[in-house]
């Protein structure tokens, strides 16, 4: 399983619709990502305090290949709203959680 992190960056004009705005992203991806076999959980979303334009996504997957396989269509999927409200395309990077013993 791999963590994956996604970077947005809605364009300044927009700084104060990111709820709006992300969830219109998630109702164009979620869709499809919800019955994919890599799926695990929801994405949890954090906006920038020093930055309210950005706005990190968080969640898990099953494999980073399945991911960036995933990724080839709904990045089509994405592409108007790329052009309609981003400042460039999302950034993702792809963690391993670290099973520290935190007790």
């Amino acid at each position: 399983m791999v963590t994956v992190v996604e970077t947005w960056r809605l364009r300044d004009e927009f700084a104060g619709r990111v709820l709006e705005l992300m969830q219109v992203m998630d109702d164009i991806v979620g869709p499809e990502a919800h019955v994919d076999p890599g799926w695990r959980e929801h994405g949890r979303f954090f906006q920038n305090q020093a930055d309210p334009t950005e706005v990190w996504m968080i969640y898990t997957w099953g494999s980073r290949s399945g991911h960036e396989e995933f990724m080839v269509g709904e990045e089509k999927r994405l592409a108007a709203f790329y052009a309609d409200y981003c400042a460039g395309p999302r950034d993702i990077t792809y963690f391993t959680e670290l099973p520290v013993d935190v007790d």
